[in-house]
C-alpha cells in the first residue's frame, strides 16, 4: 500500500480549523449533555473534544473542525477508523447474522482459527481462544484461569501496570486514580519494579546495571521469605503502556520468563495496547525471544469494533471445565467479521503494514529528537514501532516532570492547531504517539511540527 493509498483512508484537509478555539459551541452543547446524564468516571469524561466522524487517521467534531488524531482511539484503530473494507465486512455480515449468545457462529469459529494462525511462537496454532468485549475482560478472566490450571493464587504484577479496572485487573493496576478509595483489591497480588530506564528505581543506567530489575524479579519469586510463595501466574507488558510508554531493555524479559519457569508460574503476556502490530510486530513479545503462556489481546484488534479475548496454550486450556466462563456478548459475529477483516489487512502482503510502522516510527523519533534539541522540556523519547512515548520535564538535568498545568496547556495547544494527543506515565507527563497505522509520512511529519510548536510556548521553569 503507498503513500497515496494510505491518504485516501484519511481526511485530505486535516488539520482544519474552523473555530477559534476547542470547543466550538455546537460541540459544547453535547459536552454539556453528557455532563448532565454520563457518569464522569470514564477515561475522556472531560476531554473537550467531542468526535462526530472519523476517517483513517483524522476525526472531525460538531462544529466542522478536522483534526490528526495521534491517539488511534487510544491505540485501538490499527487500520484507521471507518476502513472501507472494514465497513464492508460488517455490512456484509449483518444481512445474516449479528447476535448468537454465546453459542457457536460461523464468523466466531472462523475468527478462533483466524487468530490461531497469527500468535507468536509456540502459541501459534497450539492455543485456544477465549472471546470478551474488552481487554479488562480478557484480564479477568486470565486471572481465574490462572488459579484454575495451577491451584495458585498469587499474582505478580509491575510498578507502572494497567490492566483494567474491574476487580481483578484493578488490582493488578498501579495507578493511584483507579486505585484509591476503591479497595480492597483481591488479595494475593505482588507488585515488582518495571524497567523504567529514564528513571530506574535503582539508580542505574543500562546497560551497565547488567539488569538488576530482572534479577530482583527472580530473587522475589525464587527467594524464601519474600511472599511470593504461591505465584500462579506473572503477567506483564511488553511494551508498559499507561505507564509511560516504557520499552524494555534487551534480555530483561529473558529472565522474567527463566524467573517463572524456575518458580513453576505461568507467563501472561499483556498485548491489548502494544499488540495488533503497533510496535513493528505482531505482537511486542516478538521483540524478545520470550514464549508466553498466554496472551491478553484487545484493542487494534477489533478496531472500530469491541472485540478482545485471552488465548491460552491448548494443554493449559485443558484444566478448564466446560460451562465455567459464560459470556453472552463475546464473539458476536459483526464483531468478529470486523476483527477478522483487521486481521487480514495487518497481515497481508507479508505483514508489510506492521513492518511500516517500525520504520516510519523510527523516522518520527529521529525528527522529534532532533526538533527537541533546542526544547528544553522534551526529555526523553522512547519507544518501539508507532507506540512511541515523549516524556516532558521541567529540566532535563533534574528530569523533574513537568508540571499538569503545563501539560494541559499542551493539550489544549495542539488541539486548537488541529492535533488530537493525551498523555499518560507516573506523574502524566508522558506523551503518547500512537496513530492508526495508515497514517502517512506527510501526516506523521506535520504531527510532530505541532508537538514541537506547542512544546515552543511552554516557558521553561526558573
Amino acid at each position: 500500500m503507498n503513500e497515496k493509498n494510505l491518504a485516501e483512508l484519511s481526511y485530505d484537509e486535516a488539520p482544519k480549523m474552523i473555530t477559534k478555539a476547542v470547543p466550538g459551541p455546537k460541540s459544547q452543547k453535547y459536552l454539556k449533555k453528557s455532563l448532565t446524564y454520563e457518569s464522569m468516571s470514564r477515561g475522556g469524561g472531560q476531554f473537550p473534544l467531542v468526535f462526530a466522524e472519523g476517517k483513517g487517521c483524522t476525526v472531525k467534531d460538531p462544529d466542522g473542525n478536522v483534526y490528526l488524531d495521534i491517539t488511534a482511539g487510544v491505540a485501538v484503530n490499527s487500520v484507521g477508523r471507518c476502513h472501507p473494507r472494514v465497513i464492508e465486512a460488517m455490512k456484509k455480515q449483518m444481512d445474516t447474522l449479528m447476535h448468537a449468545s454465546d453459542s457457536s457462529n460461523v464468523r466466531r469459529s472462523e475468527l478462533a482459527e483466524k487468530v490461531a494462525g497469527v500468535m507468536p511462537g509456540k502459541l501459534k496454532n497450539n492455543c485456544i481462544s477465549y472471546f470478551t468485549q474488552s481487554g479488562s475482560g480478557a484480564v479477568e478472566t486470565a486471572i481465574k484461569f490462572t488459579r484454575k490450571i495451577t491451584g495458585r493464587t498469587q499474582i505478580a504484577a509491575f510498578h507502572g501496570a494497567y490492566h483494567g479496572v474491574w476487580c481483578g485487573g484493578n488490582s493488578l493496576t498501579t495507578g493511584d486514580q483507579y486505585r484509591k478509595g476503591f479497595g480492597p483489591s483481591i488479595p494475593g497480588v505482588i507488585h515488582l519494579p518495571y524497567p523504567y530506564c529514564y528513571r530506574c528505581c535503582f539508580g542505574l543506567t543500562y546497560p551497565s546495571c547488567k539488569l538488576q530489575c530482572a534479577k530482583y524479579v527472580d530473587y522475589v519469586l525464587n527467594t524464601p521469605y519474600t511472599g511470593a510463595d504461591d505465584v500462579g501466574a506473572l503477567i506483564i507488558e511488553a511494551q508498559q503502556g499507561e505507564g509511560g510508554y516504557c520499552p524494555p531493555p534487551p534480555g530483561y524479559l529473558s529472565i522474567v520468563k527463566a524467573a517463572c519457569e524456575k518458580h513453576g508460574a505461568l507467563y501472561i503476556s499483556d498485548e491489548v495496547q502494544a499488540g495488533a502490530g503497533r510496535t513493528g510486530k505482531m505482537w511486542a513479545i516478538e521483540h524478545s525471544d520470550v514464549e508466553p503462556d498466554m496472551i491478553t489481546w484487545g484493542k487494534g484488534m477489533g478496531g472500530d469494533m469491541p472485540m478482545a479475548g485471552l488465548s491460552i496454550r491448548k494443554d493449559l486450556a485443558k484444566k478448564i471445565e466446560d460451562h465455567s466462563q459464560p459470556n453472552t456478548f463475546a464473539g458476536n459475529a459483526v464483531t468478529s467479521a470486523a476483527c477478522m477483516t483487521n486481521i487480514d489487512i495487518l497481515t497481508e502482503n507479508d505483514r508489510a503494514l506492521i513492518k511500516r510502522a517500525s520504520t516510519l516510527g523510527e523516522s518520527i523519533k529521529k525528527q522529534i529528537k532532533k526538533g527537541a534539541k533546542d526544547i528544553e522540556i522534551i526529555g526523553d523519547v522512547r519507544g518501539w514501532g508507532l507506540m512511541i512515548g515523549i516524556e516532558m520535564v521541567k529540566d532535563r538535568k533534574t528530569r523533574e516532570p513537568l508540571s499538569g498545568d503545563d501539560v494541559g496547556q499542551m493539550i489544549m495547544g495542539m488541539l486548537n492547531r488541529g492535533m488530537v494527543m493525551v498523555p499518560c506515565g507516573r506523574f502524566g507527563n508522558v506523551f503518547r504517539f500512537m496513530p492508526s497505522l495508515v497514517l502517512t509520512k506527510e501526516q506523521g511529519s506535520k504531527a510532530v511540527e505541532i508537538l514541537l510548536e506547542t512544546a515552543r510556548e511552554i516557558k521553561k521553569p526558573s
